[in-house]
């Protein structure tokens, strides 16, 4: 059985000195070495003042080096067995990439820069998680910055991926400063737009004003002629305002008119949804429907309303846009619309892919992704 390294180094230099007994020395050896642990060298294979490097998981696993290599930078391109042994040899070992040599040696940092409103919000997590799942799987990891929809603030966090040498910028929407899209530009980077986006550029887009739409002809359909709308701060979110201007067009395709008075410009959560509601509610006449353009403001409204001991949807009928998780296990449950908040990041997650590895760099990709109206219990004709 063999010692670590640095044991053998030290048995080989006391045995080459000319006053020792090698029969000595030799017993010692033996002695020592069986009273270690049977699997020791499974353990200690590297020794401890150093990093293990791909030739110790090459020489564990019987790969070559140029093997281990693809299975840390492409993994796609082995063998699912030969591609388990490297990985298990290289955790037992502790082995951790250095992501920063690579980058050197390749031009490539395999990093993917994301641009998001913000954290604080359980469909953009939905992308999110999607987006890192798939990168992680081809060996690429996400850096994430957050603007709380300040332009400003958005300027700032590209420049920051930017420095850091992504190999690709994601940013949600195509509403920004022109310093914003200055440094995309400038990147030469593939560049992706989720949500809503630029046609010069690649982007994954669902239709946010059918999404409007959709939800209004449904309310108008099951009989309600007042409306009250509880919806995001427009001036730099262009998700909210396409879903607004979809509500609009449902209203007017029936004659029937959206007021300034009959929208509620807040933050997407949920206590603003509470104050959203608050404020409709004191509108002569009270609307028998509020639609909030994002779940969370709709489920807000729902709590307040239910908190006034209004009864949804009997004395009020609320819905929202998402299809956010709890909306279907609400009392009653949300009646929505739902947005593939997940595939959104699986598309971005493929195209960006494409991009980086395959070298497709020729911009203008558009991918549309449907919207589902889902009718549910909070939801119902108008009392009156």
């Amino acid at each position: 059985m063999k010692p670590s390294y640095v044991n053998a180094f030290i048995f080989s230099h006391r045995l080459s000195r000319k006053d020792s007994c090698p029969l000595k020395f030799s017993n010692i050896r033996v002695i020592y070495c069986q009273n270690w642990n049977e699997n020791f060298h499974e353990r200690i294979r590297v020794p401890r003042h150093r990093k293990p490097t791909l030739n110790d998981i090459a020489r564990e696993s019987g790969s070559s080096i140029a093997t281990v290599s693809r299975a840390m930078s492409q993994p796609e391109l082995l063998q699912p067995q030969t591609l388990e042994r490297i990985r298990e040899v290289a955790a037992r070992l502790g082995y951790v990439p250095n992501r920063r040599a690579r980058a050197l040696a390749s031009g490539n940092s395999e990093t993917i820069g994301v641009v998001v409103p913000t954290l604080n919000s359980p469909i953009f997590s939905s992308t999110l998680q999607e987006m890192q799942r798939s990168f992680a799987a081809n060996g690429f990891q996400l850096l994430i910055a957050s603007h709380e929809y300040d332009p400003a603030s958005e300027t700032a966090a590209l420049a920051q991926l930017i420095s850091h040498g992504v190999d690709g910028l994601v940013v949600v929407g195509a509403q920004r400063p022109q310093s914003s899209w200055a440094l995309l530009e400038a990147a030469q980077v593939p560049l992706i737009q989720i949500w809503e986006g630029r046609s010069e550029h690649d982007r994954i887009t669902v239709d946010n004003y059918q999404a409007g739409y959709l939800v209004a002809r449904y309310l108008i359909d099951i009989g309600h002629r007042k409306f009250g709308v509880i919806c995001g701060h427009l001036l730099n979110n262009d998700r909210q305002s396409a879903r607004v201007e979809g509500i609009r067009a449902a209203l007017e395709k029936e004659d029937l008119r959206l007021a300034r008075t009959q929208i509620s410009e807040q933050p997407l959560t949920i206590s603003a949804g509470r104050a959203g509601c608050m404020t409709l509610l004191e509108m002569l006449p009270r609307p028998t429907a509020i639609i909030g353009t994002a779940d969370l403001l709709a489920i807000g409204a729902m709590f307040e309303a239910q908190g006034r001991g209004i009864v949804v949807p009997d004395a009020l009928s609320i819905a929202g846009i998402d299809n956010v998780d709890v909306a279907a296990h609400l009392s009653p449950s949300l009646t929505t619309v739902d947005i593939p908040a997940a595939n959104i990041g699986a598309e971005a997650a493929a195209l960006m892919l494409r991009r980086v590895r395959q070298g497709d760099t020729k911009p203008g990709t558009s991918i549309s992704l449907p919207v589902t109206l889902v009718v549910r219990h909070s939801t119902a004709r108008p009392s009156d």
